[in-house]
């Protein structure tokens, strides 16, 4: 039997420097750019041959070594290397039908290959830090791009913050750079999608921060956006102030009832909010209501809380009667309080007294009560909260109905 070890084959010269080419390639930046630059010089204008190009190349190319320099390639066409492909973004027709289909083969890219979606999202973030280096052809062009890709949910509206970046700021770059972003995003979508991609990432209140300090009014932003042709972004921005505002309104509101401060006083200061912002007493009551029930920390068994309610509610009825001189006000606290006691499983017996309550100290009039009971409750809890509240709706008619005979009784005498 023969001992001596069997030896492995030995690699051929050529064989040898061929995997010694495709290791470089894998793990050398230079070779890795050449390779990419070079598959894109000979696609040439046909982002089809591109989106196609990339594809195949992910197999045998490092994209999760070397995302960054990829993305710099694509973009810039390798900005910082000495290779530089023809054909990238920043050499591609100024308009939006070319930037979509440029959205198109990074959409493609990174379904692909799904671990290049951080990286991406870094990438367009460190781009947006350094737009002034870029030409404003490229800076438009990529603000365009960023719009599609925002639209699409290939990156998350967090990048956004590079543009609150001082410099960028005080020279206007920001501003004008959202200006093309915002129009793209909403020709791909619309403003209710841009808001609640703004929302899920906190940047919903941050718009303002577009502008220098010193232009940081609701007033400049509106101008500024309305004469670029982006009303519904103006109008959004200044409803998220206006909710802002309220927010802090009704924070306010219950530190003056948490420190005891006198209805009077109360009354008082938000009479003046109301002129100084002004809001609507449909609106205030609204909020009024809800720092009422913020103000207490309620029992939790359904027994107790209605109690509870009636004698903390009974102490701030003159607040709630200050805000309800009209009968569309009246309404907005009735429905507010139906709300409240849907959302609020332990109060969904209390409603009827509650009402009742508000009634007797003529918070609620009758007339609104009954139209709320006729047709203008909401759907919320409504079979419950009108067979709560039908025995006293009787009451109510029936006592109209007594008015009414004897005051035609009188009228004959």
């Amino acid at each position: 039997m023969n001992n001596q070890k069997q030896q492995k084959p030995t690699l051929t010269g050529q064989r040898f420097k061929t995997r010694k080419r495709d290791e470089k390639e894998r793990f050398d930046p230079s070779q890795f750019q050449e390779s990419i630059v070079q598959g894109l010089n000979q696609t040439g204008t046909d982002l089809e041959a591109v989106a196609k190009f990339l594809d195949a190349s992910g197999a045998k190319l490092d994209y999760r070594r070397y995302a960054e320099t990829l993305f710099d390639i694509l973009v810039a066409g390798g900005m910082l290397g000495k290779h530089l492909s023809m054909y990238c973004l920043f050499t591609a027709s100024e308009d939006l039908e070319t930037m979509q289909a440029y959205a198109q083969v990074f959409n493609k890219l990174i379904r692909r290959y799904k671990y290049l979606e951080k990286g991406f999202e870094e990438e367009i973030k460190k781009l947006l830090l350094f737009l002034k280096g870029f030409t404003e052809s490229e800076r438009n062009k990529l603000a365009m791009l960023t719009g599609i890709l925002l639209a699409n949910g290939n990156i998350s509206a967090s990048i956004l913050s590079s543009l609150f970046n001082e410099n960028l700021v005080k020279e206007g770059v920001s501003a004008a750079f959202a200006v093309k972003l915002f129009k793209s995003w909403i020709n791909e979508k619309d403003i209710n999608s841009v808001a609640a991609s703004l929302r899920k990432v906190g940047m919903d209140n941050r718009l303002m921060e577009l502008f220098p300090a010193n232009k940081r009014s609701c007033e400049h932003f509106s101008k500024y956006f309305t004469d670029a042709g982006l009303k519904e972004l103006s109008d959004f921005a200044r409803n998220q102030q206006s909710i802002g505002a309220r927010k802090e309104l009704q924070k306010e509101l219950q530190e003056q009832m948490s420190r005891g401060e006198t209805l009077k006083d109360i009354i008082a200061y938000v009479r003046e909010e109301m002129k100084k912002t002004s809001i609507s007493e449909q609106t205030m009551i609204g909020i009024v209501w809800t720092s009422v029930m913020s103000t207490v920390e309620w029992n939790k068994k359904e027994e107790l809380v209605t109690e509870q309610a009636i004698k903390h509610l009974k102490q701030y009825s003159p607040l709630l009667k200050a805000f309800t001189s009209q009968g569309l006000s009246e309404l907005t606290l009735l429905l507010k309080i139906q709300e409240y006691c849907y959302d609020n499983i332990h109060f969904m017996k209390a409603f009827q007294k509650i009402v009742v309550l508000l009634y007797k100290a003529d918070v609620l009039s009758e007339e609104v009560i009954l139209k709320w009971y006729m047709e203008a409750h909401m759907a919320k809890g409504k079979s419950v909260f009108l067979e709560q509240m039908k025995k006293f709706v009787e009451w109510l008619k029936n006592a109209e109905e007594d008015l009414s005979q004897r005051e035609t009784h009188s009228g004959t005498l």
